[in-house]
């Protein structure tokens, strides 16, 4: 029986071993999860419309820190996959509650019939895929022209901006096919169900849920798979990887659409609960502000993000409601600060603070505990 337990025993130990690890790198998924689908019973409806938008910016991030954090590459530019989901999204509810006729704006904008590239949106069948699919399949297409090029560090930000500051113009001035600088607003239905009621909001805020915790799931297995130590060898030495035979282009565009899609993703489900889209939602200044939340949160770190996402923009809010006036004064000076003190970000601070602490006081033990542990003397 001894010599049987005693080979039990490193098999034992192992599988312990594999499953603790597996499970590890989840309990901030499920622990977040659980917190996020437990806060409707103590928020006002106004305070859980909020938080279903923050969410929204959570998915965006994390899409933002596999590009940044992981694969090195700073896209300055995100707002234009999420404002094509969130127009995408638009569309399809603007034809909605149009109900066969011509959508408001354009009525008022002199068009006579609903444009051709407009109707397809009338099936949910093929805007909900439009708005994830569309920006992934573009992201690709310029990533692989861009990386194809060897573009990378500031240029790479530098064209994604001038992305962002192209399509932005384009949308204003396209006011009888995109609402102009007003965009699309005043939605009052989706698939049938009427956006102001209380159980459409509650049903849109569990799917915002349910869909940052399989987007975190997602990122969490990707980042510790074999491409996630591909994307970080990119990050760190991108010629060496070249050299050792992988396909760098392909694999920064492939990185590129899958977090423009998660952009898009986001930008559909902010439409609904938010109520408009507009070129202000993907311009310049939403682009650089998207960056900012994984840079407070934590490059690198999934949960960082979407901690900084929920965290920045509830200041964001907190801050414009008690002080209207002065309130980006005081955002201004809370991005600086959060820079220079955490450049980590809150979870990188305090991973490193962790790594960095003492070592826990052991007590001597008697040496009548030594005598009776048989590690004892080696340990002693």
């Amino acid at each position: 029986m001894a010599a049987s337990a005693s080979l039990a025993r490193p098999r034992t130990r192992p599988a312990l071993g594999a499953a603790v690890g597996v499970i590890r790198p989840l309990l901030p998924v499920v622990i977040i999860g659980i917190i996020l689908f437990l806060a409707p019973a103590f928020l006002s409806d106004f305070r859980q419309n909020l938080l279903a938008k923050f969410l929204c910016l959570a998915i965006l991030a994390v899409g933002i820190d596999l590009m940044w954090g992981y694969t090195g590459m700073l896209s300055l530019g995100h707002g234009v996959w999420f404002g094509l989901g969130g127009y995408a999204m638009g569309m399809y509810l603007k034809l909605e509650d149009a109900d066969g006729r011509l959508p408001d704006f354009m009525n008022w904008s002199g068009l006579i019939a609903v444009p051709w590239f407009w109707k397809p949106f009338e099936h949910p069948w093929f805007a909900l895929p439009a708005a994830v699919i569309g920006p992934g399949i573009l992201a690709f297409l310029v990533g692989y022209l861009v990386f194809r090029s060897r573009v990378k560090g500031a240029y790479f930000s530098i064209i994604t901006q001038a992305l962002a500051l192209i399509l932005s113009i384009f949308f204003v001035g396209q006011q009888q096919y995109t609402g102009g600088t007003n965009g699309l607003t005043n939605f009052s239905t989706l698939f049938g169900f009427s956006l102001a009621d209380r159980s459409t909001q509650d049903v849109l805020y569990f799917l915002t849920v349910a869909v940052l915790v399989l987007t975190m799931l997602f990122a969490t297995w990707l980042t510790r798979a074999p491409l996630g130590s591909l994307l970080v060898a990119i990050r760190d030495d991108e010629d060496r990887v070249r050299f050792s035979g992988h396909n760098v282009t392909l694999v920064k565009a492939g990185v590129f659409a899958v977090s423009a899609a998660l952009a898009g993703i986001a930008g559909a489900l902010y439409v609904p609960q938010v109520g408009i889209i507009s070129p202000a939602n993907m311009g310049i200044v939403p682009s650089i502000e998207f960056v900012l939340l994984v840079a407070v949160g934590g490059r690198g770190t999934i949960t960082g993000a979407v901690i900084g996402a929920i965290l920045v923009s509830w200041a964001r809010s907190t801050l414009s409601e008690n002080y209207p006036d002065t309130w980006l004064y005081f955002f201004g000076a809370l991005f600086i600060g959060a820079v220079l003190l955490f450049p980590a970000g809150i979870v990188g601070t305090w991973r490193a603070l962790l790594r960095r602490r003492p070592a826990p006081l052991r007590w001597p033990r008697s040496p009548a505990a030594a005598r009776l542990d048989p590690r004892g003397a080696a340990h002693e």
